[in-house]
C-alpha cells in the first residue's frame, strides 16, 4: 500500500534533508510514526500523499509510483485515494463546517457530490461532537473543533489511506478519543490504511505498530520500534 524505495528529498532552500532506504505498510496496517520535532515526520506524509515529489527514489502509494506523477496528477490522485488530516487544519474561512468537509467533492470533478454523500458528512461529523456545528465558520470554532472538521473531511471521499498529522494535538482526552475511534473506526470497515504521527503517548499506545523517525547528521531515517 506504501512503499519508499532509497528516496532522497531535500528542501530547496537547504537545512533538511529526508533519507529514507526502504519503508513498506502493507494494506489494513494501522501504524503511528513517532520522533522529535524537526525529524521529517511531517515531511514523509507529504511524500506519501504526492504533496512533495521526491528529489529521487520511488514512492509507491496504492500501487502508484507518486513520484513519476507531475503536480496535476499527483493532486488528482491524492484527492480519489488518500484522506489528509494536516497539522494546520488546512480549513477555508469562508465556508461552513458542513461545505469544509465536502471540499474534496467541490474541487474534484472525478468526485460526485450526492445526497448520500450530504448525509454520511453530517453523520461522521456527528460522531465526533459536531452534529450541531454544521453551519458554523472556522473562525467560530475552537482548536479542538476545527481539529475534528479536518478529520471530517479526512475520511468523507472513502479513500484507501488516511494519513494524519498530530490529529489529536489540540483536543482533550475525551474528545481525542472520539477522533482516534472514528479514525479507526473507518479504517476497521473499510480496510484502509492508517499512518497517524504523533508526540502524545495516548495516541501512541493504541497503536500495535510504531516506527520512530530519528535525526542523525541533518538526515532524517526510518528505523522500526519493536512494539
Amino acid at each position: 500500500m506504501i512503499d519508499l524505495r532509497d528516496v532522497r528529498f531535500a528542501y530547496p532552500r537547504g537545512g533538511f534533508a529526508l533519507k529514507v532506504d526502504r519503508l513498506s505498510v502493507s494494506g489494513g496496517q494501522r501504524v503511528c510514526w513517532t520522533g522529535p520535532s524537526g525529524c521529517g515526520k511531517t515531511t514523509l506524509l507529504h511524500l506519501v500523499a504526492g504533496i512533495y515529489p521526491a528529489d529521487s527514489g520511488c514512492v509507491e502509494t496504492c500501487g502508484v509510483e507518486v513520484s513519476t506523477l507531475g503536480d496535476a496528477a499527483r493532486r488528482d490522485f491524492r484527492i480519489a485515494n488518500v484522506g489528509l488530516v494536516f497539522q494546520d487544519f488546512a480549513l477555508l474561512d469562508y465556508l461552513s463546517v458542513l461545505d469544509n468537509i465536502l471540499l474534496p467533492y467541490r474541487i474534484s470533478r472525478a468526485l460526485r457530490l450526492e445526497a448520500e454523500v450530504r448525509e454520511r458528512a453530517k453523520t461522521i461529523a456527528t460522531q465526533v461532537g459536531l452534529g450541531t456545528m454544521l453551519g458554523r465558520r472556522p473562525n467560530e470554532l475552537s482548536q479542538g473543533e476545527r481539529q475534528r472538521v479536518a478529520v471530517c473531511r479526512a475520511i468523507i471521499t472513502c479513500p484507501k489511506i488516511l494519513l494524519a498529522d498530530e490529529p489529536t494535538a489540540n483536543l482533550d482526552s475525551r474528545n481525542a478519543m472520539r477522533v482516534l475511534d472514528a479514525l479507526e473506526s473507518y479504517v476497521a470497515e473499510q480496510r484502509a490504511t492508517l499512518v497517524v504521527v504523533s508526540h502524545d503517548r495516548d495516541t501512541i499506545s493504541r497503536f500495535t505498530e510504531t516506527a520512530e523517525v530519528s535525526e542523525f547528521c541533518g538526515q532524517a531515517h526510518l528505523e522500526k520500534v519493536e512494539s
